[in-house]
């Protein structure tokens, strides 16, 4: 009756969806979908704030006001299983509009204050196929952060930025599917059963950020930013259901476990480590970007309730669940180039690793490494306001799993497409 050990790996959906490599948002302005997140040294202006607060310091005097929106496309996830077509589905394909906002003051005795309102993470992913849906019928994950910044300029070569991080999170998780299971614990699964999980909840948390930024030759920036962990406290209720669907131990309908209260889930929003320099020849600027972010921190999922579950029908809800994610790299590269007094030309491409460990991988994060290609421009209309364009798109690789997560087959397809308007007014 309780040996639900290939449901437990049918049903390992990660609230942490927001963590691979494509649900992770660095991409927070304009500049920084056009230049693909290759922009921390190079980062002047209202968003810098965000990016690296230090340079606010060396950033034009007077007050600086960015306001972006940006329309986010997540095509279709393809399955293909290895042994049996039935298996095989595809993801719904998703939109979703995100409004961004920084604020940079004029400076004061050396200090400047910013303060960005961001979507840092999240985004969704819902099935509709019989076998996928077990996984995730529906994750859906809305991260919001607002982040209050300083700088100090300490000479006319060095300087430090700080913040403080106040994140937002709300959630929904939804399972829905059958699997087999042994109503006779002999340890042969003759029985199907209706596993369902709905699951609301949300939670504000803190962190901070440091920067610091260094001018060693003209026209050159060295700059590091650190985003620290955040510890999502994910706080609602849940609903979930076992119910016999066939067998021949309990007729069907049989209700073998229900659950309708509180739940509480912790995840790490891991730290991040840039390391960036830029140089500008002329007109062109070139800015390099190595990014560490620390997944490792993501070691296991496990949902709290009112009463312990592990010992009933619904254990395959309470079970924590591996998931073992490895810290990864990004590797970024962005060009920038003023055309001419109006005009400004951008341009990146990053490498962007999966943090998924195949024997972890599943349905809710078919996740895998990435090539992000990007462009965009901005253009001056007054000495005051500028408007600007930027597209970003991210290629995933195919990638084939099997494990104990119900995976036996290959994910293709997917990836993101962003595309960025903003308006930048200086007063």
């Amino acid at each position: 009756m309780r040996n639900y050990a290939k449901a437990a790996g049918l049903l390992s959906l990660s609230v942490a969806t927001l963590f691979g490599a494509g649900y992770k948002i660095p991409e927070q302005s304009l500049n920084s979908v056009a230049l693909s997140a290759a922009y921390v040294a190079n980062a002047r202006g209202a968003d810098a704030s965000y990016y690296n607060p230090a340079n606010m310091a060396f950033s034009p005097s007077g007050s600086d006001l960015e306001v972006a929106f940006t329309y986010i496309r997540l095509p279709e996830v393809t399955y293909r299983d290895n042994s049996k077509a039935a298996y095989n589905g595809e993801s719904d394909v998703e939109n979703f509009y995100v409004p961004t906002f920084h604020y940079m003051s004029p400076e004061f005795n050396n200090w400047r204050f910013g303060l960005s309102f961001t979507a840092p993470g999240g985004l969704s992913k819902k099935w509709n196929d019989p076998y996928p849906k077990t996984f995730a019928k529906e994750f859906t994950l809305k991260i919001l952060e607002l982040n209050p910044t300083a700088s100090y300029k300490i000479n006319s070569k060095f300087a430090i930025g700080f913040g403080v991080r106040a994140v937002y999170t709300d959630g929904k998780v939804r399972s829905d599917g059958v699997a087999p299971a042994d109503l006779d614990r002999d340890g042969i699964p003759e029985s199907l059963v209706h596993l369902r999980r709905d699951l609301t909840g949300d939670s504000i948390d803190y962190g901070y950020n440091l920067a610091l930024s260094y001018l060693p030759i003209k026209n050159m920036t060295v700059s590091a930013t650190y985003r620290s962990k955040v510890d999502l406290t994910v706080t609602g209720d849940a609903t979930l259901s076992n119910i016999v669907v066939s067998s021949p131990y309990a007729p069907a309908g049989t209700v073998l476990g229900a659950y309708n209260g509180s739940a509480s889930v912790t995840i790490p929003l891991p730290a991040a480590l840039n390391l960036a320099v830029a140089y500008t020849f002329n007109k062109t600027t070139v800015e390099f970007t190595y990014e560490r972010t620390y997944w490792s921190e993501y070691k296991n999922l496990d949902f709290n309730y009112n009463s312990d579950l592990t010992a009933t029908a619904l254990a395959v809800f309470d079970n924590p669940i591996p998931k073992n994610w490895k810290d990864t790299n990004t590797y970024r590269i962005g060009v920038t180039h003023q055309y001419n007094d109006k005009l400004k030309l951008m341009a990146g491409f990053a490498i962007d690793e999966s943090p998924a460990p195949s024997d972890t991988l599943g349905f809710e994060l078919p996740d895998s490494d990435a090539k992000l290609y990007s462009a965009g421009f901005e253009y001056k209309i007054n000495k005051d306001m500028k408007v600007g364009l930027a597209y970003l798109y991210d290629s995933k690789d195919s990638r084939s799993a099997v494990n104990t997560h119900g995976v036996n087959g290959t994910f293709s397809d997917g990836g993101a497409h962003l595309l960025t308007a903003s308006f930048k007014y200086r007063f």
